[in-house]
């Protein structure tokens, strides 16, 4: 049984919490780790290591605070090169060479996105159950099978950012950073079609755009083509 706790998404912060019932792992540390401390009612001494997917600072800020509190970081090699900071603590794990934390067997993949190397993460636990994330990219070229949990980023709709385009409020030239940075809608529902979701249980819609995104449409168009249980937190 996993359970996710989103304790910060989106451009100003993110980080997640999951566990499976013995492993509690931190996806990203993009906030200090006081906030991360007031989210989990300063229950962090189980964790046993983070995950970091890239090296922008919402999703790495709090790298120093979490390496100097005694917990493990692991991320890509060019994403510990662009950190730029050298800890025991933090772990460079090859692209596609799986690794033990605890309970979970964490599988590292590549992912498309503006930055050094980055990665997602395929996480096994011993109960059977498979929860993929992946933020930060505009294309998954992978295909899963048996996933029971997804936590993936849908950051706009393409209708929504030409809209905003076509009537001024964001320049042409952010357009084409977003689309070269980050999973649309569109692309998402391609990818869940083409993925096997025969077991999944949960879909959790990631890093959401302030302006460029509509959570109750996203929510939606996920639900009608999947018909599983979708959550925008």
């Amino acid at each position: 049984m996993i359970e996710i706790k989103t304790l910060a998404t989106g451009s100003t912060g993110n980080c997640y919490w999951i566990t499976d019932g013995i492993t509690p792992l931190l996806l990203e540390c993009g906030i200090s780790f006081k906030n991360i401390q007031k989210a989990l009612n300063f229950k962090t001494s189980d964790i046993t290591g983070v995950l970091v997917t890239h090296e922008h600072k919402d999703h790495c800020k709090a790298v120093s605070e979490v390496a100097d509190r005694g917990l493990n970081i692991y991320m890509s090699p060019g994403t510990k090169e662009a950190i730029g900071i050298n800890h025991h603590r933090i772990k460079a794990v090859e692209n596609k060479k799986q690794f033990k934390l605890g309970t979970w067997t964490v599988l590292p993949f590549d992912v498309q996105h503006d930055v050094s190397e980055p990665f997602g993460f395929l996480l096994a636990n011993e109960a059977g159950d498979k929860l993929l994330f992946a933020t930060d990219t505009y294309y998954i070229k992978y295909k899963f099978q048996g996933l029971t949990h997804l936590m993936v980023e849908c950051n706009y709709s393409q209708k929504i950012l030409n809209e905003n385009v076509d009537s001024g409020r964001i320049h042409e030239f952010l357009r084409k950073r977003v689309v070269k940075s980050h999973f649309s809608l569109e692309n998402m529902l391609v990818f869940l079609k083409a993925n096997d979701l025969s077991k999944v249980q949960e879909i959790h819609l990631l890093h959401l755009s302030d302006s460029n995104s509509d959570e109750a449409v996203f929510k939606k168009a996920v639900q009608e083509q999947t018909g599983k249980l979708v959550f925008v937190p």
